[in-house]
C-alpha cells in the first residue's frame, strides 16, 4: 500500500513539473510543489520502515500474516 502512494505522489511530481513548463513557464510554483511532495514521501518512507522494524522486533519476522496474533 505504500508503494502505491509513493507511485501516486510520484506521478502527480511528474504533472506538477510538466504543468509548470508548458502553461506557467516564468513561475516556479510547481517546482515548489514538488520539492514539498518529496520532503512528504521521504517522511513517509521514515515512517515505513519504522513501522517494519517494530514489526521485526515483536515477531522476529516481517511477514505480515505472522502479525495477526498481535492484537493491541
Amino acid at each position: 500500500m505504500l508503494m502505491s502512494i509513493e507511485l501516486i505522489l510520484n506521478s502527480v511530481n511528474l504533472n506538477f513539473i510538466a504543468f509548470n513548463k508548458y502553461v506557467w513557464p516564468g513561475k516556479l510554483d510547481g517546482l515548489f510543489f514538488t520539492v514539498f511532495i518529496i520532503a512528504i514521501a521521504a517522511a513517509e518512507t521514515a515512517v515505513a520502515i519504522a513501522i517494519i522494524i517494530n514489526l521485526y522486533r515483536n515477531t522476529q519476522s516481517i511477514d505480515v500474516e505472522s502479525a495477526e496474533d498481535l492484537k493491541y
